[in-house]
Order: structure tokens, then C-alpha cells, then sequence
């Protein structure tokens, strides 16, 4: 298999495993499931990852930068406050996970498993260091890494919990921040902006886009 070749069904495999993620929920997307979708033999996707949770572990990758670039995008020109843009990206990743219950599985599928999971804590605790190390200077990265250990399991209960009429979503962001910043040693009314300044925006559509935009990355890699 040539480098060319090798990287186009690379990139069949992942567009089919996500959107079968998407579909059916990672459970039910099976190697075969995943091979019949991308129109490859399972050979094919033995050869290109080691098995189904290595095709996780790229597509967070992916959902975790793509993530981090629309709030890039979304907050240009409208602040450059480190721990406002943290609120963004975690309320972000909150209405992804509510978007579906298939989504909601593979972010708890996510920070279950081993691989996965350990994507998810280094991606993280190199922002989380950025953000906060100006005012917890004498924070190691090791006690990001640990904080981020606590903070990921609080994310995890977070997602795993449907809203209803009285969790609101409103209500689920609002918790879920003022659970993360306390471990950083926000002051409350800085806490208080960061939930304010998330209620001025559409996350439900934005969730969307970016969950679409990403299907269509990986579209076009095909």
C-alpha cells in the first residue's frame, strides 16, 4: 500500500467511524460496520489503526482542535481573556455532548477509556497551564495534570447526565463552571463573568456547525 493511497482509506476509515458514531453510537459501530461504510476491508482498517478505540482516539484529537479553533474564531475581536475563552470552549463542549445521545456516549466513551482519555488530559492540561499558570505561579505542569484528572471526572458527570426541565442547560453550564474555576482559585465574581459572558451566545447552533464542519473535513480528506 503506497503512502497516498494508505492516507486516503485512513481517511475513509475515520470519516465512516465518525459518522456511524454519530449515527449508531460507538458501541454499535462495530470494525465490520465501519468497514462497510468506507468501502474497505477490515484488513484494511487492522492495517491503519490497531482497533476501534485508536480511530477514537483520532477523532478526538480532531474534535478537541476543532473545538479550540471555532472559539478562536467565534471570540476574535470580542476578548482576549484566557480564562473567558476556557468558559467558551467548556460550554462548547457541554452542547456538543447534549446535541445527541450518541454524541453524549462517545464523550463518555472518551473519558473512559485508557488511550482516549489520556489524549484528552495532556490536550488539556497544556491549555488549562496557559491559562492559569500567571496566577497560580507556583503550579507545576504535574499539578495541572492532576487537577485536570479531577476536573475531567467532573466534566464526565456533567455530560453523562441529560438535561430536563429543571437541569436546564443553563443550569448544567453554570454548575459545571463554577465546580472547574473553584480548583483554580477563581475569585467568585470573576466566575460570574465567565457564566455571564457564555449566556450571550447560540451554542446550540454553534455546537452544530461544529460537528458538521468536522463530518465535512473529513469528508474532503476522502
Amino acid at each position: 500500500m503506497n503512502e497516498g493511497h494508505g492516507a486516503n482509506v485512513k481517511s475513509k476509515i475515520l470519516h465512516a467511524a465518525a459518522k456511524l458514531f454519530l449515527n449508531v453510537g460507538y458501541q454499535k459501530a462495530s470494525i465490520v460496520k465501519i468497514a462497510e461504510e468506507a468501502k474497505v476491508n477490515r484488513g484494511s482498517i487492522c492495517f491503519a489503526f490497531k482497533d476501534k478505540e485508536s480511530i477514537l482516539c483520532e477523532l478526538v484529537a480532531l474534535v478537541i482542535e476543532a473545538q479550540f479553533e471555532a472559539i478562536s474564531k467565534l471570540l476574535d475581536g470580542k476578548t482576549n481573556d484566557k480564562l473567558l475563552t476556557y468558559a467558551a470552549e467548556s460550554t462548547l463542549q457541554l452542547y456538543m455532548a447534549e446535541s445527541s445521545e450518541h454524541m453524549r456516549e462517545m464523550y463518555n466513551v472518551t473519558y473512559s477509556l485508557p488511550h482516549s482519555a489520556n489524549i484528552v488530559f495532556h490536550s488539556i492540561t497544556e491549555k488549562l497551564e496557559d491559562i492559569f499558570k500567571e496566577s497560580l505561579p507556583n503550579w507545576e505542569t504535574k499539578d495541572f495534570y492532576e487537577k485536570e484528572i479531577s476536573l475531567a471526572g467532573i466534566m464526565r458527570n456533567h455530560i453523562s447526565v441529560p438535561c430536563d426541565f429543571y437541569y436546564t442547560m443553563e443550569r448544567k453550564v453554570r454548575v459545571f463552571l463554577e465546580s472547574a474555576l473553584l480548583i483554580y482559585r477563581v475569585p467568585d465574581e470573576k466566575i460570574e463573568e465567565a457564566i455571564n459572558f457564555v449566556s450571550n451566545f447560540d451554542w446550540k447552533t454553534i455546537a452544530q456547525d461544529v460537528i458538521d464542519n468536522m463530518l465535512k473535513f473529513l469528508e474532503s480528506r476522502t
